[in-house]
């Protein structure tokens, strides 16, 4: 196999805002895999929060180079847990080849990565779309211009959360889901999760930071009204036994826990201990939607609207088409490069 480096800059319908800032551009690592004329891709996301730089990925993927190149593919997890000891603190970046090598793989043998997962496209769950915080005027005019979704996902960590749900409800039928991005605190938690089910809101998702004391989330995991959906503290496979308990659900997200090799093992456990099941994503490209789409058959809750978000994409594939979850025909995860949108690669 052969390596190649993609950095994009993906431009963004609007504004995004969370709970711990904004952002316009997403800054976003192509990783592309060759052998015998077919090219797997794989995606990872520039990410402040986690200290996670385009630099520093593409730097822990070219010092992996020789366990890379030259090397027979027999399977991405057999390439995942060779490359596991030297990315134990790079999950990003080993997320990004993971993704590349069932990509790569399916196309070499004729087969789609959930398939080469063990799933069965069966029983496949609506993606949501995400509302970032603004203005509430903005907010409205945003869930205005994409009508037709069943499902929102509203960005909350403001001084008037309630109020925000309460007028996007005015003007939507939908399902809403709240994601506070540990903005909250659990009185407040505990205070918005029925005014919320009376607004026709589904879950919360990580209302109180990952760091809070085990008996804060305790405490909203037995209180609350609401399902309690994990995110910042489910982020590698021992998280989903430690969230057991304190949470009602788990959002799992490949660039966190590794790649869709981790991934499949912690929605299968999270389905034996009963939690709901979600995966989520980043603002990125068709490349990595594409990618954490194989995973919709292990779905209770499916986000996964990234590639709706920005204003130019740089790759066709899987198409979430106001929620719906569409296959590419290719095999793989059926990802197709726009090669006229490539900029000069770092190769390997």
């Amino acid at each position: 196999m052969k390596i190649c480096l993609h950095p994009v800059e993906l431009p963004l319908e609007y504004e995004f805002t969370i709970a711990r800032g904004s952002t316009s551009v997403q800054r976003s690592l192509i990783v592309e895999l060759q052998h015998e004329g077919q090219s797997g891709y794989g995606e990872v996301t520039e990410n402040s929060y986690y200290g996670h730089t385009i630099d520093s990925m593409s730097k822990s993927i070219i010092d992996c180079r020789g366990d890379i190149e030259g090397v027979a593919l027999k399977s991405p997890e057999e390439l995942w847990q060779r490359l596991r000891p030297k990315l134990a603190n790079d999950f990003f970046a080993l997320s990004a080849i993971d993704l590349a090598a069932y990509d790569l793989l399916g196309k070499l043998s004729g087969r789609w990565t959930y398939e080469m997962l063990g799933l069965p496209w069966e029983t496949i769950p609506k993606s949501s779309y995400t509302i970032g915080i603004d203005s509430i005027e903005t907010m409205v005019a945003k869930l205005t211009a994409r009508a037709g979704w069943d499902i929102y996902k509203i960005k909350l960590g403001t001084d008037h959360d309630v109020e925000i749900v309460r007028r996007l409800r005015e003007v939507s039928s939908s399902i809403f889901r709240i994601d506070a991005n540990c903005g909250w605190t659990v009185e407040q938690t505990l205070d918005y999760a029925p005014q919320m089910k009376a607004l026709g809101v589904e879950f919360i998702e990580q209302p109180l930071p990952a760091d809070a004391p085990k008996k804060d989330h305790q405490a909203i995991f037995k209180q609350s009204v609401l399902p309690i959906i994990a995110d910042e503290n489910c982020l590698v496979e021992d998280d989903v036994a430690r969230c057991h308990g304190s949470f009602h659900g788990v959002n799992v997200k490949l660039c966190k826990c590794g790649g869709l090799t981790p991934a499949v093992r912690m929605l299968r456990q999270a389905k034996e201990f009963g939690m709901k099941t979600m995966v989520g994503c980043m603002v990125e490209s068709t490349v990595g939607i594409s990618g954490a789409a194989q995973l919709a058959p292990l779905l209770d809750y499916a986000d996964l609207d990234g590639a709706n978000l920005i204003a130019k994409d740089v790759a066709e594939g899987v198409c979430v088409d106001r929620g719906n979850i569409q296959l590419a025909e290719d095999y793989g995860s059926g990802i197709k490069w726009h090669t006229e949108m490539t900029p000069p690669s770092t190769e390997t």
